[in-house]
């Protein structure tokens, strides 16, 4: 899923379930930052207040490890710890079945291990969590079939449209409107069997029917079947039936983050504003039309536009895109009250994300070497 369904989509559904502006706005920012938060390493310029937990990296004060994401164009990012670390654990979660240890990592759509986080996250009160777990929930409804590592599971076979085909600047691929010949011949040469990278972008894309073949033997044997057509609407309306029950849930639990003013029934337009057939930039605009027409927010409302450097402005003193665009930041001076802030609550609850994603995987019997 793309930034339409982790931020704009669930921020509306936040505020039709009954979550205030400023709530629904940090559970939908979290959601989709899991999609941008590519640093791993800053090193904070003199000692962090005694309340600030840290790591100690080179006997220097930093944050460490809590991207959750990294740069697919980029190969230094390519390594078993970033793909374990960030892309099975955050977007293909396992779905712990198989004879062996690349099936097992398999996701499927409501992994266990995803269901037990999540159950976890409605009891605590942390919005921030909330988010996180809300976009690793939604991802396995999207990346189910594929594997966040380099992997046999992702060499797919005959990839294509069945239906929905848009224009080429919804991101569905120049490349496949231009080859003259197999588009899986292609594939094979220039993309890596990982993710869902030889599917480029079809399982986040809402609208789409598509279908591929995958090799479904034990030992890969290139015994291949196909995958049946996939309708991305009656995914993407699945996981947000669940996660607008999964919403109800929370506010029964944590009720302060309730505005009493909202009473939101029209439910439909929000599942018909999800799966629009549009471009990535008119569904988003499609999903502030849709906030604003339904009284969920008002023009001048911040929430209404999603911006990547939002938390990260307010949390450090000397924050420049170029400068925190890197995979390592240094130098970096905490703003006052830093313990307050979004990001650094996002780096906590990454740390414990982290945690119980490898306990549960454990509990369902696949240990994964760190």
């Amino acid at each position: 899923m793309k930034v339409d369904a982790h931020y704009y989509a669930v921020l509306a559904f936040c505020r039709a379930c009954g979550f205030s502006k400023g709530s629904a706005h940090k559970v939908a920012y979290a959601s989709q930052f899991v999609d941008d938060a590519k640093i791993n390493h800053i090193v904070i310029r003199g000692f962090p207040p005694q309340n600030i937990q840290h790591d100690v990296i080179d006997n220097q004060p930093s944050f460490f490890n809590m991207a959750t994401c990294h740069s697919y164009t980029r190969t230094k990012t390519y390594n078993y710890s970033a793909m374990i670390n960030n892309t099975c654990a955050f977007h293909f979660v396992p779905g712990c079945k198989g004879k062996n240890f690349a099936k097992k990592l398999r996701c499927t759509e409501e992994s266990p291990v995803i269901k037990d986080i999540l159950t976890e996250s409605l009891e605590q009160d942390d919005l921030v969590k909330f988010g996180i777990v809300l976009h690793t929930y939604a991802d396995t409804f999207s990346h189910q079939g594929f594997s966040g590592l380099l992997s046999k599971v992702n060499d797919i076979k005959e990839c294509k449209i069945l239906s929905g085909t848009s224009t080429w600047s919804d991101e569905i691929s120049m490349v496949y409107k231009l080859v003259k010949y197999r588009f899986d011949r292609l594939l094979d040469l220039f993309i890596p069997v990982y993710g869902h990278g030889q599917a480029t972008v079809f399982p986040d894309l809402p609208y789409l029917i598509w279908s591929y073949k995958y090799d479904y033997s034990d030992q890969f044997s290139t015994l291949y079947k196909s995958s049946g057509k996939i309708e991305n609407k009656k995914r993407f309306v699945r996981a947000f039936q669940k996660i607008r029950k999964n919403l109800d849930d929370y506010l029964k639990k944590h009720p302060q983050y309730r505005d009493e003013n909202v009473s939101f029934k029209n439910f439909d337009i929000l599942f018909d504003t999800l799966v629009t057939k549009k471009t990535d930039k008119a569904r988003v605009k499609k999903w502030q039309e849709t906030l604003i027409s339904q009284g969920l927010l008002v023009e001048t409302d911040y929430e209404l536009v999603y911006n990547e450097n939002r938390w990260l402005k307010e949390a450090f003193k000397n924050f420049e895109e170029k400068k925190f665009g890197q995979r390592k930041v240094e130098n970096v001076e905490l703003t006052p009250g830093f313990s307050d802030s979004n990001w650094y609550k996002y780096y906590l609850a990454v740390k414990w994300y982290k945690k119980r994603f490898f306990h549960f995987c454990s509990q369902y019997q696949l240990d994964i070497p760190l």
